[in-house]
């Protein structure tokens, strides 16, 4: 007896993520069914609706793109990505408020193309997860003898590349970006392979000034205003944050209406369009308080569910893929997309305070769809350009 082998290449349909594809669908129409209610209001003359169908289609065209693009092709030109990123933050600190550059919100942080809107920021969030993706790749693909200078070596990498995008975007006053980069970083220097005997202390440190920030800005405001500058009036969030009824003519008006809104929707909410509580901007970064309302606590949870099949499944992929800059892009994407569900989620319920931070898939926004379908485009990507081939075993019995 003797066993042969034969080599069999997936189809081209096997080859694509058909369960990703599916999530992202699901989730393109609960965004447009809640954005259609949240107009239902009529506190808008546009149609959200129909800009947020056109942001999908082009989202979808970028990640179909993206997807026959490889890997190791995406990897040869990740620091020109990157320098261009850059470029595009540095030119809306250089360049004059103008039509091109326009002031937005307070903030100069958009490229207006005719009707479009291009936030440079958005796209820098999947460039810095490709760029911190690629450091630990080269890193770890020449290092044989680990030891705590070469991961200290890592680190310094890692911070030097973060930095510079991390720099441009506060320059912006765009803080709910530049925490996100932060979660992003964190998440990929858990998997970066630096050993536990760094990062343990790093993560306890960084605990502890947050703890001890948060802290002073409750019960010691004047030393924040002493230290750093900052007026106590400008910690407004964090005093709503902390008792919005209080500031609820205010910076808390957003926090009460949202608590309003779902809780009143119960378990099983008002029903779809019968929303009654006026939340400025709720198609935006108060779009799950609609869910709330209008579907109660039953609606919420199928939110839920569906961002945990989401992170199931890009788990699973990152156990299969067999590239390390594959696996380290993946995290990094998760903790991107998880850290935007969690702070969404949690400032419209008052576990933490409000950030312009969108719900991911749902929030009507072109450039923030955009970034977040260029990562599912690489993902599948990375399914797509997987090893193709897989081997049978196959037993031929000879007569003797």
């Amino acid at each position: 007896m003797e066993t042969s082998t034969r080599t069999l290449n997936k189809s081209f349909l096997e080859r694509i993520d058909w369960r990703l594809i599916t999530i992202i669908l699901i989730l393109f129409g609960t965004s447009c069914l809640i954005i259609n209610s949240a107009m239902s209001g009529g506190q808008y003359e546009t149609n959200f609706l129909l800009k947020q169908i056109l942001y999908y289609v082009l989202g979808f065209l970028l990640a179909i793109g993206l997807m026959f693009i490889s890997p190791k092709t995406l990897r040869k030109y990740v620091w020109i990505i990157y320098i261009i990123g850059n470029l595009s933050l540095v030119g809306l600190l250089i360049l004059p408020e103008s039509s091109f550059t326009p002031i937005i919100n307070g903030a100069k942080s958009w490229y207006r193309l005719g009707p479009i809107s291009v936030q440079p920021s958005e796209f820098m969030k999947i460039i810095l997860i490709m760029a911190l993706a690629n450091v630990i790749y080269q890193h770890n693909r020449f290092t044989y003898n680990k030891s705590l200078t070469r991961d200290l070596n890592l680190l310094m990498k890692i911070g030097l590349t973060s930095l510079i995008p991390m720099a441009l975007i506060l320059f912006q006053n765009d803080l709910g970006t530049t925490l996100v980069l932060i979660a992003i970083i964190l998440g990929i220097v858990i998997v970066s392979g630096v050993t536990w005997r760094i990062l343990a202390p790093v993560f306890v440190g960084l605990f502890a000034i947050g703890s001890s920030l948060i802290l002073l800005m409750i019960f010691k405001p004047s030393i924040i205003e002493k230290v750093s500058g900052i007026k106590t009036y400008q910690l407004g969030r964090i005093n709503s944050w902390l008792d919005p009824y209080a500031y609820s003519s205010g910076d808390g008006y957003h926090l009460t209406e949202s608590l309003k809104a779902i809780g009143s929707g119960q378990i099983f909410g008002k029903g779809l369009n019968n929303g009654e509580v006026y939340i400025p901007e709720n198609h935006t970064d108060f779009i799950f308080s609609v869910i709330g309302e209008e579907f109660g606590f039953l609606g919420t949870m199928v939110v839920l569910i569906i961002f945990l099949a989401l992170f199931i499944h890009l788990i699973r992929l990152a156990t299969i893929t067999s590239h390390p800059f594959n696996v380290v892009f993946i995290i990094g994407y998760i903790s991107y997309v998880l850290f935007h569900v969690v702070q969404n989620i949690g400032m419209t319920i008052q576990l933490l305070p409000i950030t312009g931070i969108p719900l991911p898939f749902i929030s009507y926004g072109g450039s923030a769809l955009w970034s977040l379908m260029a990562g599912v485009g690489i993902l599948l990507s990375i399914f797509y350009h997987e090893k193709d081939k897989y081997t049978v075993s196959q037993e031929n019995i000879e007569s003797e």
